[in-house]
């Protein structure tokens, strides 16, 4: 199995080039892939395929599965559990450096099909990678708590669910060797929580755990959903910035969409051993 290893601010990713939707990627050989002891490693799966070979029937994003047949490529990303997510910032701006590095696109300007529906991608031969985000939608106030203190925070859809929380102590200072508890009925299909602080103005340093792959170093949608949460009653739309532990990222909010850019790096490639997997 043909595999390339690429990174967006440290959030890393194993991808799997399938442009015609033959490859069977079962959870199992997922969780193989991620292992950082026993396989390549990494944060999830980035499988790169063609839209026409793909089941959309899972399509969950603005104009269901009939929305993304105007992009050639879909993403089809895996949680280093084996999980199926809807999207992952960090993840769609590596997987257009892919394509672009591979030949298979052109710089520009296009779309990319997620489950969580078209993301338009901006990006030149080399250097960052800008994607439009789509219409972050806040769903209200929620909490989490984290080795017995509770964390309030506003909950924010971008495709997939999110609760960012703000902290008014260094975010290096939490323990996030395990994940936060969170309540079930208001998170049925589980949650990624950020913990943020302000530093400056428009400026926030953020730690994420997501689920189905605990403490990453960055999480694009997350750092989104941060920057939505920040500016929720005080400075409004505008440009965020947010270090990660993986490095810095730019949120803009312009009141509809929001555009996230930062870094996407490929790293390596080669081949699975026959049989491994």
């Amino acid at each position: 199995m043909r595999f390339v290893k690429g990174h967006g601010t440290e959030n890393d990713f194993v991808i799997l080039p399938d442009p015609d939707g033959a490859l069977d990627l079962t959870a199992e050989a997922v969780v193989r892939l991620c292992d950082r002891r026993a396989g390549i490693g990494a944060d999830g799966i980035l499988r790169v395929v063609r839209t026409k070979a793909m089941d959309l029937s899972d399509a969950d994003g603005p104009g269901g599965a009939e929305g993304l047949e105007g992009a050639e490529w879909y993403m089809d990303y895996r949680n280093a559990d084996g999980s199926i997510a809807e999207m992952c910032g960090n993840g769609v701006r590596v997987f257009a450096r892919y394509l672009v590095d591979s030949g298979l696109a052109a710089p520009g300007e296009w779309d990319i099909a997620t489950r969580g529906g078209l993301k338009r991608v901006t990006l030149g031969p080399s250097g960052d990678v800008s994607v439009d985000m789509g219409t972050p939608v806040p769903l209200g106030p929620g909490e989490a708590s984290l080795a017995g203190a509770v964390f309030r925070g506003e909950r924010v859809s971008m495709g997939n669910p999110h609760l960012a929380c703000r902290v008014d102590r260094p975010v290096a200072a939490l323990d996030l060797s395990r994940a936060p508890e969170f309540d079930p009925q208001a998170f049925p299909d589980g949650v990624n929580v950020e913990f943020y602080r302000p530093v400056g103005d428009r400026h926030l340093e953020m730690r994420v755990y997501e689920r189905g792959s605990g403490e990453t170093r960055s999480c694009g949608t997350g750092t989104v959903a941060a920057a939505v949460a920040a500016a929720a009653g005080t400075t409004g739309p505008g440009e965020w910035t947010v270090d990660v532990l993986g490095g810095r990222l730019t949120v803009t909010l312009d009141g509809g969409t929001s555009h996230l850019r930062g870094p996407a790096v490929l790293v390596a490639e080669g081949e699975t051993r026959p049989g491994w997997i």
